[in-house]
């Protein structure tokens, strides 16, 4: 069974962004998944989507969450999936 996908849309100098990495990090289940950040600014439609709710974490392609998550929450996501 592959792993979950978590992708992280992000910009610089977003402090949700910050708080919401920490989350994923407190969670302590790093082997289970795999992770990637995206900045929204590098694409002009992820800008224009994600503008003004980042950060916004999916699952497997899948909206998990947005602006706020903690470990717990996104460890029970992860080892639920």
């Amino acid at each position: 069974m592959s792993k979950p996908q978590v992708v992280i849309y992000t910009r610089p100098n977003c402090h949700l962004c910050g708080e919401a990495r920490e989350a994923i990090q407190s969670a302590q289940c790093s082997d289970e998944y795999t992770l990637e950040e995206v900045n929204i600014e590098t694409d002009s439609q992820l800008l224009e989507s994600y503008k003004y709710d980042i950060p916004v974490i999916m699952i497997n392609g899948v909206e998990a969450f947005r602006h706020r998550l903690t470990g717990e929450e996104f460890r029970q996501r992860i080892l639920g999936s």
